[in-house]
């Protein structure tokens, strides 16, 4: 004999159907690679794409407790896609997020480096003893166990390597200090302004890639 469950074929296919519009919409394909939709721009054979992670559970998953969105850091997942003949340099010192704000005004920022992100993530307020510059380049004080932990898990997701080879991608995070405004990001622009082929140094054309969401 078959016990029923009270639930009917339309109450459990209503179920899933909001199970389903409950979920975020995935960033990225099976193979790691990024959805057509995420912001790029293309030239030269090179394509840089950008995916910023606004959102602190989706954050979450990524870093887990060294989550930057906690204290105002912008985590952007970078994709340096190489589809020319000859290896390209990409100075990611050179990179900065372009600010946007509604008034007309421009801000500039650099990167943080992971150390210098994992030190504010480990002490979001602050130091107990003098607070050093929130600026990159921090010097992490010695025997910080907190902060060491923070590293050891942003560094190995962070942006690395500046040479693209052809026909390959190189991908990781940069992160950027918001000062905990992530509505910040939807006025941002990621510039990437130091690319050149390998050999002859030739300089590509700047890259400007924008964070918006679509439809922003």
């Amino acid at each position: 004999m078959i016990r029923s469950s009270g639930l009917t074929l339309a109450g459990l296919l209503l179920c899933t159907s909001a199970i389903f519009a409950q979920a975020p919409a995935a960033k990225h394909t099976p193979d790691g690679s990024p959805a057509p939709s995420v912001a790029h721009d293309t030239h030269e054979g090179m394509t840089v794409l950008a995916d910023p992670y606004t959102d602190h559970a989706r954050a979450k998953e990524k870093f887990g407790k060294a989550n930057p969105v906690d204290v105002g850091i912008l985590p952007v997942e970078v994709f340096l896609r190489n589809e020319s003949d000859h290896p390209i340099r990409v100075n990611l010192d050179t990179i900065q997020l372009e600010i946007h704000f509604q008034n007309g005004g421009q801000q500039d920022i650099n990167s943080l480096s992971p150390a210098d992100a994992a030190y504010l993530i480990a002490h979001p307020k602050g130091p107990s003893g003098p607070k050093p510059p929130r600026v990159p380049s921090l010097s992490l004080p010695g025997g910080d166990k907190k902060a060491a932990q923070m590293e050891e898990i942003l560094s190995p997701l962070a942006l690395d390597g500046e040479i693209v080879a052809p026909g390959t991608t190189v991908r990781g995070f940069l992160f950027f200090d918001l000062a905990r405004d992530m509505s910040l990001a939807d006025t941002s622009v990621l510039y990437v302004p130091d690319a050149a082929v390998i050999p002859g140094n030739k300089p590509l054309m700047f890259f400007a890639v924008p964070l918006a969401k679509p439809g922003k």
